[in-house]
């Protein structure tokens, strides 16, 4: 039989698996439970150890909303807070803390959402979020579905549910390459090679080195978060939700005390990186500019850092992902380019791999396709 990409229930046993996943973030290991949910025989591999800070999706927390500045996104939003309630079903464990969130903006803001509503009036927004400092001038979208995910707990329980569906994750295994066989691909790693059906590409700042076609359409940045000590009253639910505060530095964003991690605080923009370098901590002038803002933001706050983090963001012009199976090599699935904000999508995009690698349309990812892009 020949095989093809669209063979829903293609395999072969000479095959060392069925699909070969690459890199174990979140997408990845979202990636490697879903396909192991459905019976495939997966091999992740991951080129650092665990616990290892040198990608995109370590640290305890992130944000999730359903305030998108496009309605393109509305439906993969969906998915993606129908997955996590799949996933703390499956885990047993509290994944999301609902806080709500505002979202201050000058001039118009482009989000937008079911439940989102715009609030121009101050009094009504300090109601809203009384820990929140809007700017004067400033409006802001209000997600009252926005919150919190525990990240970490969130990563251990996609890796927990691979491994109990036969996956195997390995850490430390770097590959150097891959190639498409006709039949299939086969990965080459330091440790040996390994073929396969299919291959999913979940690299974060490493897709390009990987798919050298996808590179031009890649900027990895530095960004800096910190994160101050939990159980301070003005930085938890109800005074304090989820936000983001437009500002000339750059889009300021802050994670509430939920669940006793501490506020957060960042900015989305920070100076390209090259990914074999590890992230330079951040200096005491930026941890001090960080603390300024988060200052600004939540008045009151002792902002005091518990914990002050580098990572990477993989970007693309237009903050859209870059998800799908590539034109001359369709046995390959890439989740790519999360931009900053792909944590939240994580279980939805594994789902996505997967029936990406089972032949399953997915038109919903159009707009974020490798198609779309000429790929």
């Amino acid at each position: 039989m020949t095989r093809r990409a669209n063979d829903t229930n293609d395999t072969n046993s000479a095959n060392d698996a069925d699909v070969v996943v690459i890199g174990l973030g979140v997408h990845g290991s979202a990636a490697a439970a879903s396909l192991a949910r459905r019976g495939r025989r997966v091999i992740a591999l991951e080129r650092f150890l665990p616990g290892h800070a040198r990608g995109s999706s370590h640290g305890r927390t992130r944000m999730i909303r359903r305030a998108y500045p496009h309605p393109a996104w509305n439906g993969l939003v969906e998915r993606a807070f129908a997955a996590w309630a799949a996933l703390e079903a499956e885990s047993g464990q509290r994944l999301v803390r609902r806080t709500g969130g505002l979202y201050a903006h000058r001039g118009t803001s482009r989000l937008q959402g079911p439940g989102c509503e715009t609030v121009d009036d101050p009094a009504e927004l300090a109601r809203r979020m009384p820990g929140l400092a809007v700017p004067e001038g400033y409006g802001a979208v209000h997600d009252p579905a926005a919150g919190v995910i525990e990240a970490a707990g969130a990563l251990a329980a996609l890796r927990r549910a691979a491994l109990a569906h036969g996956a195997q994750l390995r850490h430390g295994a770097r590959v150097r390459g891959w190639e498409p066989t006709g039949a299939g691909v086969r990965v080459a790693t330091d440790d040996g090679v390994l073929t396969a059906a299919r291959l999913v590409i979940a690299a974060g700042s490493w897709s390009g080195a990987l798919v050298p076609s996808l590179a031009p359409l890649f900027e990895v940045w530095r960004i800096l978060t910190v994160t101050v000590r939990a159980g301070q009253p003005v930085g938890m639910p109800p005074r304090l939700g989820a936000f983001s505060v437009d500002r000339p530095e750059g889009l300021v964003f802050g994670i509430p005390d939920a669940g006793g991690n501490g506020v957060k605080i960042g900015v989305d923009a920070g100076p390209r990186w090259d990914p074999e370098e590890p992230q330079a901590p951040p200096s005491r002038r930026e941890v001090a500019e960080l603390r300024e803002l988060l200052a600004s933001c939540v008045p009151g706050l002792d902002t005091t850092p518990v914990e002050a983090a580098a990572c990477l963001y993989t970007m693309t012009e237009d903050r859209r992902f870059v998800i799908g199976p590539l034109a001359d090599a369709p046995e390959v699935v890439v989740v790519a380019a999360c931009s900053g904000h792909g944590f939240k999508f994580g279980p939805a995009l594994g789902d996505a791999a997967a029936d990406l690698c089972d032949g399953v349309p997915r038109p919903d990812l159009d707009f974020v396709s490798t198609a779309r892009r000429g790929f």
